[in-house]
């Protein structure tokens, strides 16, 4: 077999990714492996950016909005393929921790049963929402363990569980769980499924549609790339859209938001969910990051993501021997696109990377991640940023950073 260097070479130049590479903004000489984070700034954005702020802005001021106001649901219809939802179903709004508000709130309320099932290990701001989700309905917040089966599942959905709500992609080990067995189960045992693809969308292909889900909430700033702090996006499934009642009754979900009835009367689709006026000038990066993943397709994208994320753990794993676990699991088909290493010395590790000019990211208490966005990483990047790993990690010059958490991680 061929040395890491000269396959990571070969790699590269067999990449029918690598023009995307050039439709970003890298003025630096960072080794970015932070992407399932923040995604790097596409050039198109820059000039789209100042397209919405100088001329519709600029120039037609509050007429722009005859153009702006149908923004979310658009740029939606151009998403839903992405996850595998049909036009009409995918509305850019909000935030997540809101848009899994609103969803998780209706989905409960239309089973008629309080409590809501998720992992142990799901992201924070996802079991804080639930849990004040179910407490509201009278219930409380059941947890499978971390990364669950439809094993670990299946005894826990009782006929009190009327909802169930899981990352498909794990923010914290990377493993990706079985979206149309999981769904398939919460239904037959009368419960709604609402999946939250942050870490998934724009990363690797999402089923919707064919898993029967009936709720999806996301992000757009990781591999779609949208700018941080982008709107969320959400997914209600067509025959849904007209029983469920969401809890925030903004203007923009009114059937006749013009008419400014002094009642409230949802709008019979996606346009429901929405609640207040979105922010354009955001929506202009969403917009762009969703072109451009589709442009490059989601199944050359989850290719090499699994071709990134290989190369990585086969470079990495002699550490095993310095007290560093690959976590992530190590079947191509259960993981999403970044990679969590563990070891006790993690935030001084992380910390000595960033000093290398590498940027992975830490999850305390002792995890680093590495995420691969295959529009803009190359091997010959991710194979460095393992070497440089292997070097601080062997010669412990980590030791000499604090270890103590501070700011952002």
């Amino acid at each position: 077999m061929l040395p890491l260097s000269e396959r990571a070479a070969a790699l590269d130049g067999s990449d029918v990714l690598a023009p995307f590479r050039d439709r970003f903004v890298i003025e630096d000489n960072l080794l970015y492996l932070d992407g399932n984070s923040l995604g790097r700034l596409p050039k198109d954005t820059v000039r789209r950016i100042r397209e919405v702020v100088e001329q519709e802005w600029a120039h037609e001021v509050v007429l722009a909005w005859d153009r702006w106001l149908d923004t979310g649901t658009r740029i939606g219809d151009a998403l839903a393929p992405l996850i595998g939802a049909r036009g009409g179903e995918v509305a850019v709004c909000d935030q997540t921790s809101i848009n899994l508000y609103k969803l998780a709130t209706a989905g409960i309320q239309a089973t008629g049963r309080s409590n809501i099932l998720t992992d142990g290990g799901n992201f924070p701001s996802d079991r804080y929402v639930l849990e004040s989700v179910a407490s509201a309905a009278g219930g409380r917040l059941i947890l499978a363990p971390d990364d669950p089966t439809v094993g670990d599942l299946e005894p826990l959905i009782d006929g009190t569980v009327g909802l169930v709500a899981l990352s498909h992609v794990s923010y914290r080990s990377g493993a990706m769980l079985d979206g149309a067995a999981i769904t398939r189960l919460a239904h037959d045992r009368g419960a709604m499924m609402l999946w939250d693809l942050a870490h998934s969308a724009g990363a690797v292909p999402v089923q919707l549609s064919e898993w029967g889900a009936d709720l999806a909430v996301g992000c757009t700033y990781k591999h779609l790339n949208a700018g941080p702090g982008a709107p969320g996006f959400l997914f209600v499934r067509a025959d849904l859209q007209s029983t469920l009642d969401q809890p925030i009754t903004g203007w923009f979900g009114h059937k006749d938001q013009f008419g400014f009835a002094d009642d409230w009367q949802a709008a019979p689709d996606i346009r429901r969910f929405l609640v207040g006026t979105p922010s354009i000038v955001s929506m202009a990066g969403v917009e762009v990051g969703v072109a451009l993943t589709a442009e490059a397709g989601i199944d050359a994208i989850r290719a090499k993501s699994i071709a990134l994320t290989s190369l990585f753990i086969e470079a990495v794993t002699p550490l095993t021997s310095h007290a560093v676990a690959v976590i992530t699991p190590l079947d191509p088909a259960e993981r999403g696109s970044h990679v969590t290493l563990r070891h006790p010395a993690g935030f001084q590790i992380a910390t000595a990377l960033r000093d290398r000019r590498v940027i992975p990211d830490f999850r305390a208490p002792d995890l680093i991640r590495f995420g691969f966005a295959p529009l803009y990483t190359s091997f010959a990047e991710t194979l460095r940023a393992a070497e440089i790993l292997g070097d601080i990690v062997k010669s412990r010059s980590y030791e000499s950073f604090p270890d103590t958490r501070h700011g952002v991680t």
